[in-house]
């Protein structure tokens, strides 16, 4: 991604609810299971809720019983950005919008075919356009 979005974080907090500026600047999660898109399986695109770029398709979107929305691979290559997270006493793969930087959530090798992974993602950091 070529475009990357930069604010400050006074326009982050103006533009952003609490819940989406907790999870997508201050790297917070949002509960398991209360996400609007944790059982939705519309088709669509899910952007974004921070900048808009598209980072996940409904085709690759599945019912893991996490709690929040699983996708078995983003919607290109250049969609989302991906680094080490040690935080809380784990290793994780922390998942980021390549567009804004903005904390998506995880990915974890369990997934479904043909990629095996699972990008577990908070409802509130997404904005899904249906088609």
């Amino acid at each position: 991604m070529t475009n990357r979005v930069e604010k400050s974080d006074e326009q982050w907090r103006r533009e952003l609810s609490p819940e989406q500026y907790a999870v997508l600047r201050q790297k917070g999660t949002e509960r398991a299971f209360t996400g609007e898109y944790d059982h939705m399986f519309e088709p669509g695109a899910y952007h974004c809720a921070g900048c808009g770029t598209e980072l996940f398709r409904s085709d690759a979107k599945f019912d893991s019983g996490c709690g929040w929305p699983a996708f078995s691979a983003p919607s290109g290559e250049d969609a989302v950005a991906e680094e080490t997270d040690g935080s809380h006493g784990m290793v994780r793969t922390e998942v980021m919008c390549a567009g804004c930087g903005g904390h998506l959530g995880h990915v974890f090798p369990d997934g479904p075919g043909p990629t095996g992974l699972r990008y577990c993602i908070n409802s509130v950091a997404l904005r899904l356009e249906e088609e």
